[in-house]
């Protein structure tokens, strides 16, 4: 818990609660089923929670938005980023039904509810749309984008009011990715935004890791 009180305080004791449940909910059911590596499990809050945590360190989501996490795994980012922003839905999308498993046991351990779960391939959704996609090292930027793209709404921040001080309304596809990117941002034909979570966060993991936003 140090490692996201050290960079987030404001949270509401229930928000409290429910981040400190995180570490005990992964631990029984990684032992079920395994979507942490063995070694990370123990560093749980630094390398799973925070690097999560690091897209609300630049965006703020609005209530009501519909977010789709494109191949959650485990659940990362969107059961740390479903605690912090309780009023906007994170709907948790993954073609291996036994992670589901994984986000919903942990969610409902939690006693988070604002999660959907959905077992399919963000390509072959046809009957919804979102308001923004988020994703963490699941696939190529180029990917990402063919497959968000039709399942995106038209960006419409007057909507969404005006940013929340110095936080922006998120839009469009938003993903964490680490190492030298430039190729694949080249194969994506995009120009998309850029942040060092290094420069949010100062400890060694988080080095050559970012955040990318396209609209």
């Amino acid at each position: 818990m140090e490692a996201i009180l050290k960079y987030f305080t404001d949270f509401t004791p229930r928000q409290l609660e429910q981040f400190s449940l995180l570490e005990g909910l992964y631990k029984e059911w990684n032992e079920k089923i395994n979507v942490i590596s063995r070694k990370d499990i123990d560093h749980l809050y630094e390398k799973h929670v925070l690097h999560s945590l690091s897209i609300a360190a630049i965006f703020s989501f609005q209530p009501g938005m519909e977010v789709i996490d494109i191949g959650c795994g485990g659940g990362f980012p969107c059961v740390p980023l479903s605690i912090l922003f309780p009023e906007t839905t994170f709907n948790a999308v993954d073609s291996i039904n036994k992670k589901l498993t994984v986000v919903k046991e942990v969610a409902a351990g939690a006693g988070i509810t604002n999660i959907a779960t959905r077992h399919t391939r963000a390509g072959d959704i046809k009957d919804q749309k979102f308001d923004v996609a988020i994703s963490r090292a699941v696939a190529p930027l180029k990917d990402l984008l063919f497959w968000s793209k039709p399942i995106l709404k038209k960006a419409n921040p007057a909507k969404w009011g005006s940013k929340d001080g110095d936080l922006q309304v998120p839009s469009g596809l938003i993903c964490l990715k680490g190492g030298d990117l430039a190729a694949e941002i080249h194969d994506s034909a995009s120009k998309p935004k850029m942040w060092e979570i290094s420069q949010l966060f100062k400890e060694p993991f988080f080095k050559e890791k970012y955040i990318l936003q396209v609209n």
